[in-house]
C-alpha cells in the first residue's frame, strides 16, 4: 500500500519538528518518494535522499526486518474488527 507524497511530507514535517532534521533518509523507489514534491521538501530541509537500487531491498535491511517482524507479530497474529483495534494493538506492540 502506497501513501500519497503530501501525507509523507506532512508526517516527516511533524517528525522534524519533534526531533530535528536528519542528515539523510534511506528510501526505496516508491512513487511517493521520487516525486518532485518530496525531493523539494528534502532539499528545503537539507536532508539528503539516499535511494536504494531498484530490486535490492537488502540495501534497506532495517526496514525490511521491521516489516517482516510487524507482519508476523501483529498483522498475522490477530484478527482485527476495525482500524482502531489495529492501532491499539500496534501501539502496545511498539511499547513492548
Amino acid at each position: 500500500m502506497s501513501i500519497p507524497s503530501a501525507r509523507l511530507i506532512r508526517v516527516l514535517n511533524r517528525l522534524v519538528s519533534c526531533y530535528g532534521a536528519p542528515d539523510a533518509i534511506r528510501l526505496d523507489n516508491g512513487p511517493e518518494m521520487i516525486l518532485q514534491a518530496f525531493r523539494g521538501w528534502a532539499a528545503a530541509k537539507g536532508v539528503a535522499a539516499r535511494y536504494i537500487q531498484p530490486g535490492k531491498p537488502n540495501q534497506n535491511a532495517f526496514i525490511e526486518r521491521f516489516n517482516r517482524t510487524y507482519r508476523t507479530e501483529v498483522l498475522n497474529a490477530h484478527l482485527f474488527a476495525n482500524l482502531e483495534q489495529v492501532q491499539t494493538i500496534t501501539d502496545q506492540w511498539l511499547i513492548d
